[in-house]
């Protein structure tokens, strides 16, 4: 064992204290001791930037069923969805929310007092193809007042925090897990976390594009580490583009700004989604929004001749559409104030722009893998295409794929993957807990890790970490972005490898411990080029287009041969593609309508 090495002992450790990571926390404290781990405050985990709603099909507002929010999510998913996990989702979804109001969560409210309700994009009555009212909100900060709930929750349930650490391996023995390696942000010692179980609810690695909702902290440090320990991932290709970013920064503007009216506008003034999908039209799902975004950029219907378009929610604006599609309601800047209070800020703040009185400018923005650490519902991670467990290891949230996402995430599922997924897993950690015993650490658990870190701390090189994560970003935008050839893929992966080998010539200017953010985001960048790597590599294998992976040397799905998910696992530093069965359900695939 290495020296100067603090350990901990607890039944259950979970990387991550986001809306995943607090859900599972919760239920598993209630029989097993439990230890969260979080490189940030946990009310600054990701899961505060989402805005506009978290989908269940309440019916608070008009008729909806989970049979409908179940087709939406599989529809969405241009069928790449496990129809048996998107049951399990929209069932669960309706209880769930439910108990979240029961724990505190302050939902808007209608007349009658009951949870109140918006349309999002790709949520429809299926019986009129019409949008349906189906997220519930609590303003346009959903996310930050889950957030803030499951903390609440954890601490009076007296849920043990680590913040301020940062795991960077998992102790992995054969087929069983042993706990977690972290570091002290704080003071740079590194600790081991002794456990039965372990769970990641590390967020995605948005942080791989140039422009990006995601924060800065997401890394992808969790699904790397898993597949360093040769755990697959599956999915990867399928990354989804948000269609309203703001211009340049990436900030999310909420889809919940279309689903109170708001209107996509090109530089001719054409609300230009009727083109695009004339049924459902702004409300049309992430993936074919961004696409005509991108489309009309590349038409030079950008405005003003730049790539991005306006996004409209002006009440004179919108209620002009309101009344051409004979809806009988209206909206007013007081509705806009008090409905998307956020929103206004932000564009007031970061663009200079006041929605009431002029269009924001949006373009798509790097927001959401679809794919991670391959899971069943019970979060269990399994380790090959027949779904084996391996026992002891959990995932939930963004950084798992259980699959309900498929090729592509519906609006508002991913708040409530993360409560329903993280409280069956918390609930499966500590059955599991319950009914084995801790095993041995390994001899120096910590040997390969920390000889890595010393070998960032003290190499000298000519290689900038910013210098290399920014190329990184800039290649990933080009090649690997909304559309994907054979051409721009394979030139992104070559270019990737060609990066992956300047990490090794990297050199950091603070040498020290304390506090040295100069080193673990340079270990960060190893493990966003790594998920670079595999995110190419699964594009380039898979010859079609589906949801968020758009191929325009394969621009039609092919259910016949790629209805199947994929699956990429290290081998000593070289990458092999296999591939599993999707399951399927009520639904089978249809062509795309709009």
């Amino acid at each position: 064992m290495s020296k100067n090495v603090i350990n901990h002992t607890y039944d259950a450790v979970i990387i991550g204290a986001g809306g995943a990571g607090l859900m599972a926390a919760l239920y598993a404290s209630r029989s097993a001791n439990v230890a969260v781990i979080s490189k940030l405050y946990p009310t600054r985990s990701h899961t505060g930037a989402a805005q506009g709603g978290i989908g269940a099909a309440l019916g608070n507002l008009e008729e909806d069923r989970w049979e409908w929010h179940a087709y939406d999510t599989v529809k969405g998913s241009d069928y790449l969805a496990d129809q048996d996990s998107v049951d399990v989702l929209c069932k669960e979804a309706i209880e769930t929310v439910i108990e979240l109001e029961h724990m505190g969560l302050p939902f808007d409210r209608t007349d009658a007092g009951k949870i109140s309700q918006r349309r999002f994009g790709g949520h429809t009555n299926n019986d009129t193809g019409k949008p349906v009212m189906r997220a519930c909100h609590a303003a346009d900060r959903t996310g930050h007042m889950i957030l803030q709930t499951l903390y609440q929750q954890c601490i009076k349930n007296r849920v043990n925090f680590f913040d301020e650490y940062h795991v960077v391996d998992l102790i992995r023995v054969g087929d069983s897990v042993r706990g977690v390696v972290a570091i002290s942000i704080i003071t740079g010692e590194f600790h081991i976390f002794h456990s039965k179980a372990v769970l990641f609810a590390s967020g995605g690695w948005g942080r791989c594009w140039e422009v990006t909702s995601n924060a800065h902290s997401l890394t992808g440090d969790g699904a790397a580490i898993c597949l360093r320990r040769g755990i697959p991932l599956e999915d990867m290709e399928f990354f989804q583009f948000h269609p309203t970013g703001i211009f340049r920064l990436g900030i999310l503007i909420t889809e919940g700004v279309r689903g109170e009216g708001g209107v996509l506008i090109n530089n001719e003034g054409e609300r230009f989604m009727e083109r695009y999908a004339p049924t459902i039209k702004d409300l049309a799902s992430r993936d074919v929004v961004s696409r005509a975004i991108y489309l009309e950029v590349q038409a030079g219907r950008g405005i003003n001749g730049k790539n991005y378009v306006h996004l409209d929610i002006r009440p004179e604006t919108v209620n002009h559409y309101f009344e051409q599609a004979g809806e009988d309601r209206r909206i007013s800047a007081a509705y806009i104030e008090e409905k998307l209070p956020d929103i206004a800020d932000f564009t007031r703040t970061y663009l200079g722009v006041d929605p009431v009185k002029e269009p924001m400018p949006v373009q798509p923005t790097a927001h959401y893998a679809m794919g991670g650490i391959p899971t069943d519902v019970n979060g269990r991670v399994v380790i090959d295409a027949k779904n084996t467990v391996l026992p002891g290891l959990y995932a939930a949230g963004e950084v798992a794929c259980v699959s309900v996402h498929g090729a592509n995430r519906l609006g508002t599922n991913s708040l409530v993957d993360l409560v329903v997924f993280g409280r069956r897993a918390g609930n499966q950690m500590a059955k599991f807990c319950n009914e084995v015993e801790l095993l041995p650490l390994p001899e120096d658990p910590t040997g390969e890790v920390m000889a890595e870190f010393e070998r960032i701390r003290k190499n000298t090189g000519e290689t900038k970490s910013y210098e290399l994560r920014q190329a990184m970003q800039q290649s990933m935008t080009t090649y690997v972005g909304v559309f994907r050839t054979e051409e721009t893929l394979t030139t992104g992966l070559e270019e990737i490898k060609r990066l992956k080998s300047r990490y090794s010539d990297i050199e950091i200017d603070d040498k020290g411990l304390l506090f040295n953010t100069d080193v673990l985001e340079t270990w960060e960048l190893g493990c966003l080029l790594e998920l670079a790597e595999v995110t190419t590599v699964s594009a380039l294998a898979r010859k079609e287009s589906r949801g968020a992976h758009a191929r325009d040397d394969f621009p039609e799905r092919n259910d016949d041969e790629w209805l199947k998910h994929t699956l990429i696992i290290n081998e000593d530093g070289t990458y092999r593609l296999d591939y599993k069965p999707v399951t399927l359900g009520r639904y089978e695939p249809k062509p795309r309508v709009y």
